[in-house]
């Protein structure tokens, strides 16, 4: 997966997030939108892991397809 891709689909989700955090705002946030915007930032949280991988491979000037998802137990705990 390119850099780009990645952007991609971070933004794609940024965006639904933001949505989902409008409707709760005005109070119309269902449990499904509240479990599905966990999910969301969780897997925000993995993409931009990644993507920070790829990247300092490639400055190490290493191959940046190594870089792995990581598991959201793994990226979550980085916060704590």
């Amino acid at each position: 997966m390119e850099d780009k891709d990645v952007i991609g689909h971070i933004n794609q989700l940024a965006h639904e997030e933001h949505t989902l955090w409008e409707k709760e705002s005005k109070g119309g946030a269902t449990d499904a939108d509240r479990s599905r915007l966990r999910q969301i930032q969780v897997t925000l949280d993995q993409c931009w892991d990644y993507l920070n991988q790829r990247r300092a491979l490639r400055d190490a000037r290493l191959n940046p397809e190594d870089a792995k998802v990581r598991d959201a137990n793994t990226v979550e705990r980085y916060q704590e």
